[in-house]
């Protein structure tokens, strides 16, 4: 599932200074736990922020089996989403560090400039066949401190029943897809709907027109970042888009597309469960639209990485370090792709899983241009989503133009 900020910059910022310190003076973080700092290891800790049942057992049984794998019984908990960051910190800082830790892919450069996790390449892990953005997901400062066994991204759902009858081909291009939401839209229903609230969700949903478009996070206030928020902007005042859009969350524009409220709609494959549940509704998925023919569709990388931190216990960690490597292999990456509906890194994996799941294949197209949120910007990541996201509210309510939205979105990102 797409992942959004789960701590504020400043709260980081506030903690970081101590765990860098705290990691500093100690050397390493962590207890010894099963086995200790010596001899045997025979139990492993694992943390994740899987707390839905049904996913906290199915990563369960992957955990299991892997630890099975390498010798060790993996002990797996699991955290609300907003307490991952907060509690990882503080487990630093008293160092008492799980042994194996998933964190949401924005949030590995934070955590690793604390000194907290460990390079991969000590553990001999391969990397090979992963995409570029992938494997930068899981990098900071030229080191990959983690690997994600299967990502995701968004793409452009549509209702094949309303697009037959309206006479509207899937749009490939900004001005098809204003033509065809503008013919879908009627009392009632809406051609197009998105993700456009106040939160890192709605700097999600929007990227994919950004960067396509030639824009760029690094400075926002471009002609080609105008552009991009102009064709949403321009989507709600026809009245192709609702201005409710400003608050929607994904699983808001997911039951409007369900409910028939929406011709089309802009969303991840892990709702892809859920609309097979939804009887007569007959849908398709396809990349998003770029602004003209030729150019190449960047799309934002979701998913979680594995980790390995920084612990007392060397042994622990190579234990921990073979139950990564043991999730990142073919076989688990397919299963926990078919399983969640989610893409494998690897990408010959991924062209394997397309032809077997071909709902799954405008995603698989996708990722391999997908970019990871802090390839960029690093650490500085929040503060541009966050520009990015007012300016879509100023921008979307008639506050601001485009243009002026995004000027104020780039002193945001700047901090001037």
């Amino acid at each position: 599932m797409v992942s959004v900020a789960r701590s504020s910059a400043r709260r980081f910022t506030a903690l970081l200074g101590t765990v860098a310190l705290t990691l500093t003076a100690a050397g390493c973080g962590g207890g010894t736990g099963a086995g200790g700092a010596t001899g045997k290891v025979t139990s492993i800790t694992a943390l994740d922020y899987y707390t839905d049942t049904t996913e906290h057992a199915q990563w369960g049984e992957r955990l299991t089996a892997c630890g099975k794998a390498a010798g060790v019984t993996v002990e797996h908990s699991s955290v609300p989403g907003a307490s991952l960051v907060p509690k990882v910190l503080q487990q630093a800082s008293s160092r008492t560090l799980p042994d194996l830790l998933m964190l949401d892919n924005p949030d590995v450069q934070q955590i690793a400039q604390t000194g907290a996790l460990t390079p991969l390449d000590r553990y001999g892990i391969d990397s090979g066949g992963f995409t570029k953005g992938i494997v930068s997901a899981g990098t900071y400062q030229g080191k990959v401190y983690g690997l994600a066994p299967t990502v995701s991204t968004i793409a452009l759902f549509y209702n094949k029943d309303m697009l037959s009858k309206a006479g509207v081909a899937v749009p490939r291009t900004w001005d098809e897809l204003k033509a065809a939401a503008a013919r879908l839209s009627r009392p009632g229903r809406y051609g197009m709907a998105v993700d456009a609230n106040a939160t890192f969700e709605g700097t999600w949903q929007f990227l994919p027109f950004l960067w396509s478009n030639g824009g760029d996070e690094k400075r926002l206030d471009t002609p080609q970042a105008a552009q991009a928020l102009q064709l949403w902007v321009d989507l709600v005042k026809s009245g192709s888009m609702s201005k409710s859009v400003l608050n929607w969350t994904q699983a808001d524009v997911h039951d409007q597309f369900v409910a028939g409220k929406a011709a089309m709609m802009l969303n991840g494959p892990w709702r892809i469960s859920e609309l097979n549940k939804a009887k007569d509704l007959h849908w398709g998925v396809a990349p998003i639209p770029v602004r003209e023919k030729g150019q190449t569709l960047v799309t934002p990388l979701g998913g979680e990485v594995w980790t390995v931190p920084q612990t007392a216990s060397r042994a622990r960690q190579q234990k921990a370090a073979q139950v990564l490597a043991c999730l990142n292999d073919s076989t688990h990456m397919l299963a926990l792709a078919k399983q969640n509906f989610t893409v494998p890194s690897r990408s010959a994996v991924a062209d394997r899983y397309a032809e077997q799941v071909p709902s799954m294949a405008a995603f698989v197209d996708s990722v391999e241009k997908a970019r990871a949120r802090t390839g960029e910007l690093g650490v500085k990541w929040p503060k541009a989503a966050t520009g990015i996201y007012t300016a879509i509210q100023a921008a979307l309510t008639g506050e601001q133009t485009p243009k002026e939205a995004l000027r104020h979105a780039q002193q945001i990102a700047t901090g001037s």
